[in-house]
């Protein structure tokens, strides 16, 4: 169950650098779906943003024509216009080029130089521009990028820099993911990084010298492209100008991250927030990649990238928010294609739920004129008692597809209580008491559909919620809404068009 303070979740804030693909609509919706389901249960807060510094967006600016933050400029509504086009929905965007964002870095930089873990040093290393990362030699693929989506050449750099103590956070870390397993997950991202802590930690580079694109330092220098990124999540909460406003209230927060992100996020971010007297992040997931049928990540570098928006339009939001999030166990790899979209959408969406809502409106039309029967004692009420708290106990542990089966179960109870009932054949047999049983059954049973759904599939489980005569929308407490018997007798009901048109292969 969620916890009873505030949620605060955010996603990775993602480099501005290219256009949207599969894999950041992947996380949006992802976050969206956690997201909606909190606020059916108490006050959540959503966070995105865009990451927009660093020698990388300085390079692409230069061949562009453009100073940088000209460039940002122009490429920063794509990236605000991603989470409105799949329909999901964040409380604030935050820009690291913002004045807010700003200032919080520089609070924070200040704060660990004021600990003593903040020093001066050169820095000599194996630089990626592409990733923003420095690699020691032996992680070196023939002398590229080890990054699977990556594999660039690196350069030789050498610089006077700050760096910071990481080396000194090692056991407080290494103490911190051994008395709080559920700190990262998955599993194997948990195993992954207790690696790297039990291997050793070194000092790490906050700073960069060879180029100006970034929060300028006193003294010289800009703030390392990483080091900046990660503040976003409590600049973005008003820390430090208003730590007792929305910082007080929502943070610490949840972070859901690509895998190849980890260890920022569950090292690196955690040791900066110690060094400063600052609470770490509640957990962080790093979930999976999507793949290519051959296995091989999607991305925008790898020149693979899948159109999110594309399919999109061919699909429909919902449907696509669907597939993404019951099409594998999230936090692991899996591949998309057209055609196994197509298959989830004309038989889990089409024929399942569609089907249902357009079967059971229509019998209730020629049965009843269109009105809910009185409730009278059907039998799934203390079947579906506990799915409440199933569903939501999945999506907070970001066990997506899990939480979609057992809303499936539901669905499966519906349509065969209609092959095994046979509506039909009570009205002819005029078996009154059992036809009206059967009807409110199938209609209370939408209703709690239409509210379990409703953080998966906004648009159409509104349209479930509109079919059944209800006003507004599924966007309710559930606590109050999901108790059986909640839709009144005599409401006339509004069938419409079929939920889920069926496709068909080209």
């Amino acid at each position: 169950m969620p916890d009873p303070r505030p949620l605060f979740l955010t996603t990775p804030i993602f480099y501005i650098s290219g256009t949207p693909h599969i894999g950041h609509a992947y996380t949006t919706i992802a976050a969206d779906v956690f997201a909606r389901t909190a606020r059916a249960h108490g006050p959540t807060r959503a966070l995105t943003g865009t990451d927009e510094h660093g020698q990388k967006v300085a390079n692409a600016a230069a061949a562009a024509g453009m100073t940088p933050q000209q460039y940002v400029d122009s490429l920063a509504p794509k990236w605000q216009a991603l989470a409105p086009e799949f329909d999901a929905r964040f409380d604030d965007f935050i820009r690291t080029t913002e004045p807010r964002h700003i200032r919080a870095c520089l609070a924070l930089f200040e704060r660990m130089r004021a600990s003593g873990d903040v020093y001066e040093g050169v820095y000599e290393g194996w630089y990626c521009t592409n990733d923003e990362t420095f690699w020691p030699e032996a992680k070196l693929i023939e002398n590229r990028c080890p990054n699977p989506e990556c594999r660039r050449p690196v350069q030789w750099l050498s610089e006077k820099n700050w760096f910071f103590k990481l080396s000194k956070y090692q056991q407080p870390l290494l103490d911190l993911f051994r008395g709080d397993p559920r700190f990262l997950r998955p599993q194997a991202r948990y195993n992954e990084m207790m690696a790297i802590l039990e291997e050793g930690l070194e000092d790490f580079s906050i700073s960069r010298s060879s180029f100006d694109w970034g929060i300028p330092l006193p003294g010289g220098g800009v703030l390392y492209v990483w080091y900046d990124a990660l503040i976003n999540y409590i600049s973005a909460l008003g820390w430090p100008d208003d730590a007792e406003g929305l910082y007080a209230r929502f943070w610490p927060g949840i972070h859901l991250i690509g895998k190849e992100i980890a260890r920022f996020h569950t090292l690196i971010w955690p040791a900066m927030l110690m060094s400063a007297g600052l609470p770490i992040p509640q957990r962080v997931f790093a979930h999976g990649w999507i793949t290519s049928e051959g296995g091989t990540k999607i991305g925008k570098s790898l020149g693979n990238a899948m159109d999110p928006f594309a399919m999109r339009d061919e699909f429909g939001v919902d449907a696509l928010r669907y597939f993404l999030m019951r099409e594998a166990p999230f936090g692991s790899d899996f591949s998309i294609s057209i055609e196994k979209l197509r298959q989830r959408h004309n038989s889990d969406l089409g024929n399942d739920l569609g089907n249902l809502l357009r079967r059971s409106l229509a019998m209730l039309q020629r049965y009843r004129n269109g009105l809910v029967p009185d409730a009278v004692g059907g039998a799934l009420q203390e079947r579906v008692a506990d799915l409440p708290a199933l569903v939501t106990e999945h999506v907070m542990a970001f066990r997506f597809r899990e939480a979609l089966d057992e809303i499936w179960n539901l669905v499966t109870m519906l349509n065969r209580m209609i092959d095994e009932q046979k509506p039909w054949e009570l009205y002819k047999h005029e078996r009154i008491v059992e036809l009206d049983a059967v009807l409110y059954d199938l209609c209370e049973g939408l209703r709690w559909l239409s509210l379990l759904l409703f953080p998966f599939m906004p648009a159409k489980a509104t349209e479930i919620w509109r079919q059944l005569g209800l006003t507004g929308t599924p966007e309710r407490p559930w606590d109050d809404e999901l108790v059986w018997g909640g839709l009144a007798p005599n409401t006339p009901t509004n069938p419409g068009d079929p939920l889920f048109p069926r496709i068909e292969s080209t």
